[in-house]
């Protein structure tokens, strides 16, 4: 149930007075906001005619609510968290991406119908959308290993298969009580988990709140027997699930995760999943008749029922967006936690670093590669090195970062912070003399399905009608040209490592220009100088009289986008600008190596590795160029986000300023491009 159906449970779809006896409700900004946005005025004192009591959940503090409402002869809005809540418990003071506002009961209570039972009672759960929505979003899950908390390592060791699966929960978890258990109902549990699976291992898996100390569970050490085993590593519940011959639960979440895990799990108490046919019920609810698909019951429980929140843009969402959303910061999380020390980063560009890598745990740095390794050891961190600083014979370990795709409005040779970096521990995407993570990430999106498939053309789509590429500058827009077959060549800086690295016979921008015209000899040639050598940040000028001896027009200060546009087809060695013209259609000839060559998109004269051997879809590119390898983080609201977020940003230009120190170093660069290695 959304919030508009909320809003029509109310009867009345304009702003209700909520009126609430929990401090929770206004100590918690998340809480409160989503509330706001879900149409309810939070207030204290005394409801009246027309007004509603909020309550969180069965919580300790609710009688005082339910006793005002009575009183007041006042509806109850029961608020609690959505069963996909956040990175962290909420014990540990993390908001919510969203709630779940039931104006009947509460999902757990089993005593009376609540918000979601009466959805999964009454409600068709037969629009093909929705329903294709809902086996998208399962997948997603799965893939993201997304569950209600995600504060894990996805690949963290696992116990040998197989084993059967006993699900513990905390202590005065109000799903027990309310759900028609109790404690013994564990033990009885335990029991039922080893006779009817007799001579299997048993692994008793605890809640996160109490593998963080925050609560005590029902199973602990003492539990354990040579048949038996406590698991209390935060583990990914889907791949933990991988290995169960059989899942065990009282009422916990995991048994609903387990279903779409492809397990029937069996329930000892009465949690809002049990009693539709996909659970073996050991206690059911009697009114529960109707029998579901997976599907029919994740449309239910996670589409229409919960209202999402997005932090970036604070406004409500569908699950999708909600789930981009913990995909990002769970990706940030999972790769930053142990910890990184930096090396070879430029002094400016530390504080957009710290933002991306040091949220969980801040980056230290070192001079040089060989002290950051021996510090990284001694601390179990990572080394984090800016790629171009790093050689081939430097450790293997090394985890090279550099600029992503979609970067910041203004040059990065302007010290403008980027909103986009990618790191690489296999090599980096502009090297194709070794393997890259994106060679294998174009190479595996050939498997891609097609809600991923999708997703990355909505993003082209967007990308294109917003005309955002990698620096957004605000540029003039392109003069009238001739008709005729025009070629666009991009002017490169000559000493960037794409070049130096990509290129072999042709690696200055005027032999790039002959070669153009050799195959070319009747085509209009337009060539666009860098933006970083047009603004004298780096090297890369060519003698216009030179230029004009292949080319027919030199279009400084234009800009790039609406110039592709305006063209037939683009040859380069290995500019962006080259991808960017594969967003848009237009056909793109490499003469270099760069990381979208040699994959059946482009006509390559360039030395193509063997390895890049697949023919990925166009989507299936972008998915892998712009989805899957770079990380993104929002300036407005200094969280990791998904690529879609960015997209948005840039062509708001909504975005963090350079500040004053950042604009005097980039004039000080220009004035010493030649030596552009001191902060590179």
């Amino acid at each position: 149930m959304n919030a508009k159906s909320h809003s029509d449970a109310a009867g009345d779809n304009s702003s209700r007075r909520l009126f609430v006896y929990n401090r929770g409700f206004l100590s918690q900004k998340r809480v409160r906001r989503i509330l706001e946005l879900s149409d309810w005025s939070v207030q204290l004192g005394k409801p009246g005619a027309n007004d509603w009591v909020g309550v969180w959940g069965k919580s300790p503090t609710s009688p005082r609510g339910e006793a005002m409402a009575e009183y007041s002869n006042t509806p109850i809005l029961r608020v609690e968290d959505t069963f996909l809540r956040s990175l962290h418990p909420g014990r540990d003071g993390e908001a919510p991406i969203g709630l779940n506002l039931d104006a009947r009961g509460v999902h757990f209570d089993s005593s009376e119908p609540s918000d979601i039972e009466h959805l999964l009672m009454t409600h068709p759960l037969d629009d093909t959308a929705l329903l294709d929505r809902a086996r998208e979003a399962i997948e997603r899950l799965r893939n993201a290993h997304l569950s209600k908390y995600n504060a894990f390592d996805p690949g963290a060791s696992l116990p040998d298969a197989p084993y059967v699966l006993v699900i513990d929960q905390t202590q005065g978890d109000a799903s027990i009580e309310f759900g028609g258990a109790n404690a013994d109902t564990f033990r009885e549990m335990l029991v039922f988990a080893q006779t009817e699976h007799p001579g299997s291992r048993v692994i008793i898996k605890a809640h996160p709140e109490t593998a963080s100390g925050h609560r005590a569970g029902h199973f602990g050490p003492v539990d354990e027997t040579n048949r038996i085993t406590l698991l209390t590593d935060p583990v990914s519940p889907w791949a933990l699930m991988e290995g169960a011959t059989a899942v065990y639960t009282v009422s916990s979440q995991m048994g609903f995760e387990a279903i779409f895990a492809g397990h029937k799990p069996r329930v000892f108490g009465q949690p809002f999943y049990s009693g539709w046919g996909l659970t073996s019920d050991e206690n059911p609810v009697a009114r529960r008749e109707r029998k579901l698909t997976r599907a029919q019951l994740f449309a239910a429980a996670m589409i229409l029922y919960p209202v999402w929140y997005d932090p970036y843009f604070d406004r409500l969402c569908e699950l999708e967006k909600a789930i981009s959303t913990l995909e990002a910061q769970s990706r940030a999380w999972r790769a930053d936690h142990p910890g990184y020390i930096g090396t070879g980063m430029a002094l400016w560009k530390r504080k957009p670093l710290q933002q991306f890598f040091g949220a969980d745990k801040r980056l230290k740095f070192a001079k040089s590669i060989d002290v950051a390794a021996a510090d990284a050891a001694e601390e179990g961190r990572s080394v984090l090195a800016w790629a171009s600083t790093v050689d081939d014979a430097s450790n293997a370990s090394v985890i090279r970062v550099e600029d992503g795709f979609l970067r910041s409005c203004g040059l990065g040779a302007e010290l403008n912070p980027p909103l986009s970096l990618v790191t690489d521990n296999l090599g980096i995407y502009y090297d194709p003399a070794r393997e890259s993570q994106l060679e294998r990430l174009i190479s595996s999106s050939v498997t891609l399905s097609d809600a991923a498939l999708r997703r990355a053309e909505n993003l082209t789509s967007n990308l294109v009608k917003a005309g955002v590429s990698k620096y957004n500058l605000k540029l003039a827009n392109t003069p009238e040209l001739p008709d005729g077959h025009k070629i666009l060549v991009p002017g490169q800086v000559e000493d960037d490592a794409s070049v130096w690295l990509g290129c072999s016979d042709i690696c200055t921008n005027l032999s790039m220009l002959e070669f153009t015209r050799a195959k070319n000899p009747d085509a209009f040639i337009i060539f666009k100088p860098h933006p970083d050598v047009e603004a004298g940040l780096r090297i890369g000028q060519v003698d216009e009289a030179q230029t004009l001896k292949f080319a027919d027009v030199i279009m400084n200060s234009v800009e790039p986008v609406a110039l592709i546009d305006a063209v037939d087809e683009v040859w380069t060695m290995t500019s962006l600008l080259g991808f960017e013209a594969l967003l848009r259609s237009k056909p793109v000839t490499c003469v270099g190596t760069p990381f979208y060559a040699g994959w059946g998109l482009t006509q390559d004269f360039g030395k193509i590795p063997v390895r890049r051997a697949v023919k990925p879809s166009l989507p299936a590119l972008v998915h892998a160029v712009l989805i899957d390898y770079p990380r993104y983080f929002d300036p407005v609201s200094n969280l990791p986000c998904p690529v879609e977020v960015t997209v948005e940003r840039l062509a708001n230009r909504t975005m963090g300023n350079s500040g004053y120190t950042n604009r005097i170093l980039a004039k000080l660069q220009g004035l010493f491009a030649s030596y552009a290695h001191l902060w590179r």
